[in-house]
Parts: C-alpha cells; sequence; structure tokens
C-alpha cells in the first residue's frame, strides 16, 4: 500500500511490510517454544495491536485463545498521558491462565505498566509482553518486554495498526508521520 508516503504525510518508512512479517515469524517460534505443552492465551491491545495480533497468531503452529482489551493513554494527541482507562475489558476470566500481552508498541511503558500488574492482580499464572516496536529512549518507568520485534527511535510513527488521529492505521508498514501533520 501506498498512501502517500512519497508525498508530504510520511517523512520515512521505518519498518518495512516484509521485515515485519519475518520478525512476527521469528517471535512464534519463540514463543512456541517458550509455551510447548502449556495453553496460551493471547490478550491484545485494541486498536493498535490488531494488525500485530492477527499477523502473530497466524505465524503460530499451535491452538491459541485470543481476547482483546482496549485501554487509553493518548486521546487525540501524539504523547501518552499516562493516565489509563479502560475502554474495553477481558471477555474471560483470566485467573491461572498463562497470558501474553499482544502490544503494537511500547513507547513511555505507562501504559503497559499498569495493563500488566492490571492483569496479574487478575490471578493469571504469568504475564508476558510481545511487542511490534519499543521505543528504549521514550520509556518514563522499566517494563519487562520478553518478546520485541524492533526497537525503533522515539520519531511519531503510524501504519500496521498505529494511527494518528485513527489514520493511518492500514499502511502495510511502519512510517514516521510527517511533523507538519500533527503540529
Amino acid at each position: 500500500m501506498n498512501l502517500n508516503t512519497s508525498g508530504t504525510d510520511i517523512e520515512s518508512v521505518v519498518v518495512t511490510q516484509d521485515q515485519i512479517q519475518a520478525r512476527l515469524a521469528e517471535l512464534a517460534v519463540q514463543v512456541e517454544k517458550d509455551y510447548a505443552g502449556r495453553d496460551l492465551l493471547l490478550i491484545g491491545v485494541l486498536k493498535g495491536a490488531v494488525m500485530t495480533m492477527a499477523d502473530f497468531s497466524r505465524s503460530l503452529q499451535r491452538h491459541v485463545e485470543m481476547d482483546w482489551m482496549a485501554v487509553s493513554s493518548y486521546g487525540s494527541g501524539t504523547k501518552s498521558s499516562g493516565v489509563v482507562r479502560i475502554l474495553k475489558d477481558l471477555d474471560r476470566d483470566i485467573t491461572g491462565r498463562e497470558v501474553v500481552i499482544v502490544e503494537d508498541i511500547v513507547d513511555t511503558g505507562l501504559t503497559l505498566a499498569w495493563l500488566k500488574s492490571n492483569l496479574e492482580s487478575r490471578g493469571a499464572k504469568s504475564v508476558e509482553i510481545l511487542t511490534l516496536l519499543r521505543k528504549p529512549d521514550a520509556a518514563k518507568v522499566s517494563v519487562d518486554v520478553k518478546y520485541v520485534g524492533f526497537d525503533i527511535p522515539t520519531e511519531f510513527v503510524v501504519g500496521y495498526g498505529l494511527d494518528f488521529n485513527e489514520k493511518y492505521r492500514n499502511l502495510d508498514f511502519i512510517g514516521v508521520l510527517a511533523k507538519h501533520m500533527y503540529s
């Protein structure tokens, strides 16, 4: 897909579609090994993780269950507020379950730290994190992310589920949004 990538919206491509698919396949092999013989529940974080969850789960060569949560700490801005609201909760009890949170991006870590703590408090047997992207230089809290697709700079990125005001999610790559689009 080429939505204005040579125009003014996207400054540069950070991760291509082929790179995303290859890395998710590698992560799937690692998760399969780590959870061999154990039931696994993937919890996707809406809306951004939809693409990652879909492609990652299709890369797995095993049965998994999936559930979804929607949490918000951004509103319509470009920086996390750190105040987390649950917009959609899980549909099932996770007591005693092996859980992997599937996330699109770890930025400040504030939302994910809160989410991991919340799920642990619900009695999950274990809670690990898989993220497609991580911005190590933007971290405000330390969050143990077991499975990382790509470490990227602290630029504002869109595509492959990541949005700006609900636009650009359907790009099949990760690109840097031009500053004039949001400043």
